[in-house]
């Protein structure tokens, strides 16, 4: 049985306001049960339902066990969660899992490692006790998906992979403490711009879905997009440049660009440096010389330390664009065609979120043509100062008169 995890949160969010703690209990253990072997597991990370609540229930399945109405429990009786015992062992988790303090902005990476059994081994030596699935369950309740732990390893795994993370997340906490711009970029899938079906639903009257064109060709009038975010990390806000022709490295440098005219520029003044996180692959990758060439000429032109630090090979889902900006793209514009150039603009600018993100966007109507090289000569003019670590992801772009 194909369940996809996203699929059954949805599906529990909506009905779970009808259901009382009988009723969700069973729910729950029927969908487990259905699923077969790891069916309870699946549940769980769906719903975030403790696994011992799931078992209970299956095991009152199994037993044709019936419970009276009025035996119920009242609202708020029943064991206390851990985390109201210990007020403190959810930020110790937290602590564990990532580098953070007290007071400080949300940190720009947000992983871990660790396996759920090593965190208790941790949390007993600070005088903790607790079970790791009331562990695993902390860590759901606070935005940790197994499932996306397991998505970003794709391939062999670098060695110094943690290591660069945590060289990322010091960085770019230390540039957003002294008021400097740091931004994630990336390439958001291309779309199809015409009256094809999008993934996802939207609410509509019963038996009167959106029509939709039956095959997905390309319609040669329209074509395709790429759009190309820019997502501030101190600001929460996102720029998306919605190109019309090639991902390329000059694509994704003039994105760059147009964010820092249109909003980057007013909104950091006195900037004198500007951080870069992005995918090692792709237009924006460590390898492609004529992402390092455009960079040269932006410096050039705005007097920035241009500042890029690349996530390792096979990690690209720990980029922040991709959960603090795409996503949330995506489920603004879940089931709604992409008709026109127009409507996708109208539909990412409209993007919000409760906790304040807003979205700018824009057409670029520029060509961007492939098969562009960089000679040597041309790569040697490039002012560029590799960092002690990791100098080929982690470098700098001075401005250069020459170049």
């Amino acid at each position: 049985m194909n369940y996809q995890e996203g699929d059954g949160r949805e599906k529990f969010l909506d009905i779970n306001p009808i259901l009382n703690e009988l009723s969700r209990r069973r729910w729950v253990a029927t969908e487990a049960k259905a699923l077969g072997r790891g069916g309870v597991s699946i549940v769980f990370r769906a719903t975030g339902i403790n696994r011992n609540t799931i078992m209970k229930g299956i095991k009152e399945l199994e037993n044709k066990k019936i419970i009276e109405p009025n035996r119920l429990r009242k609202k708020g009786g029943g064991r206390k969660k851990i985390t109201e015992k210990n007020p403190g062992i959810e930020e110790s988790i937290l602590k564990i899992v990532e580098p953070t303090s007290r007071g400080d902005p949300e940190n720009p990476l947000r992983y871990t490692t660790k396996s759920v059994r090593s965190l208790q081994g941790e949390l007993e030596k600070k005088g903790y006790k607790i079970s790791y699935p009331s562990i695993a369950e902390i860590l759901h309740e606070n935005g940790f998906s197994l499932q996306a732990n397991n998505k970003s390893i794709e391939g062999k795994q670098h060695p110094d992979r943690n290591a660069q993370f945590e060289f990322i997340n010091q960085d770019t906490k230390t540039q957003v403490a002294k008021k400097e711009p740091v931004v994630s970029v990336d390439t958001k899938k291309k779309e199809l711009v015409g009256n094809f079906k999008n993934n996802g639903k939207e609410w509509s009257r019963k038996s009167n879905p959106t029509e939709v064109n039956t095959h997905d060709f390309e319609d040669k009038n329209l074509g395709k997009v790429v759009p190309y975010g820019v997502y501030d990390l101190d600001k929460n806000h996102g720029w998306v440049n919605i190109g019309i022709d090639n991902d390329t490295a000059e694509f994704a440098v003039e994105s760059i660009r147009k964010w820092w005219k249109k909003i980057g520029k007013s909104k950091y003044p006195k900037a004198k440096t500007l951080t870069i996180t992005a995918d090692s692959g792709g237009s924006n990758g460590y390898r492609i010389r004529l992402w390092k060439l455009e960079l040269q000429k932006f410096s050039n032109q705005t007097r920035l330390f241009i500042r890029v630090r690349h996530f390792p090979p096979g990690t690209s889902k720990w980029n922040k664009i991709e959960h603090k900006l795409f996503s949330f793209i995506s489920k603004n514009w879940r089931g709604k065609p992409l008709l026109t150039h127009a409507v996708i603009i109208n539909l990412i600018s409209a993007t919000k979120t409760t906790k304040g993100l807003e979205v700018s966007c824009m057409l670029d109507k520029n060509n961007y043509p492939t098969g562009i090289k960089v000679s040597d000569k041309e790569y040697t003019k490039i002012n560029i100062f590799p960092e002690k670590f990791h100098g080929d992801w982690n470098y700098t772009i001075k401005p250069n008169i020459k170049c």
